[in-house]
């Protein structure tokens, strides 16, 4: 993947929205002498939007990249995590433009002066934008995202910038997204899905069973420290009545 392609990893955060925010940005190319290197990149914006910090570190990670690489013959990957950044440049701006910045609803386009300058630079660039799930294990955007919060909490990380065989992070490239959490995901969706044995709730101190959510939902709602869960069988049914009933 790297061979051909300036990789760059973007992410941005922010605490209340608008609020304070942060930005990052890693890139991993080719250096001028041909050996790999590793940029780290990361600020922070005092009153600002989560939309604004996605777009500023784009901005920020390509135009180190075209300073920094060779990149007359290569290709930008881009991945981030943020579809408002990916559908913008892949899908709306031109239309944008045309309609002289107003949305298809005719209201203005926010981040207007963002987006030019992130257009202005994707001119003529070879760009691949790359959607990745956010928080699903993608090393490069984990990186990215903790750089992002902690200037948005007012931390100054540490960042790093050398070649990439002396990265801490030794996966850095790996975008495929970690087996473990998908995993999860995927049982906490067939769970989900699964057809309900019973409900079980546990209310000042007395733990019931109920074959409807409606019986459930009409014992617990509004009710101050109840608990509740569906069951898919008669064995979690049982743990969690001994679980509750110990409580």
């Amino acid at each position: 993947m790297i061979s051909d392609s300036i990789i760059i990893f973007t992410d941005g955060s922010s605490r209340g929205n608008p609020g304070p925010g942060g930005w990052a940005a890693v890139v991993v190319g080719k250096f001028k002498v041909g050996s790999l290197e590793v940029i780290e990149l990361g600020g922070r914006e005092e009153h600002t939007t989560n939309n604004r910090m996605e777009l500023t570190a784009a901005i920020k990670g390509i135009s180190v990249a075209s300073e920094m690489f060779q990149v007359s013959s290569f290709m930008f990957q881009v991945f981030t995590d943020s579809s408002y950044l990916v559908n913008g440049i892949t899908k709306w701006v031109h239309g944008w433009q045309e309609r002289g910045w107003k949305t298809a609803a005719k209201k203005e386009v926010e981040n207007r002066d963002l987006w030019e300058r992130l257009l202005a630079m994707a001119d003529g660039e070879k760009i691949k934008w790359k959607l990745i799930a956010g928080h699903a294990g993608v090393t490069g955007n984990v990186r990215c995202d903790d750089i992002a919060t902690a200037f948005a909490d007012g931390k100054k990380p540490t960042l790093y910038r050398g070649s990439l065989s002396a990265y801490p992070i030794k996966n850095i490239l790996n975008v495929s997204v970690n087996s473990l959490l998908e995993e999860r995901k995927k049982s906490a969706r067939t769970r989900s899905a699964a057809k309900a044995y019973s409900y079980v709730s546990a209310l000042g101190g007395t733990v019931e069973i109920h074959k409807t959510w409606e019986e459930c939902e009409r014992r617990v709602k509004g009710k101050s420290g109840a608990r509740y869960k569906k069951t898919v069988n008669a064995e979690e049914e049982a743990r969690l009545i001994s679980k509750w009933g110990r409580q």
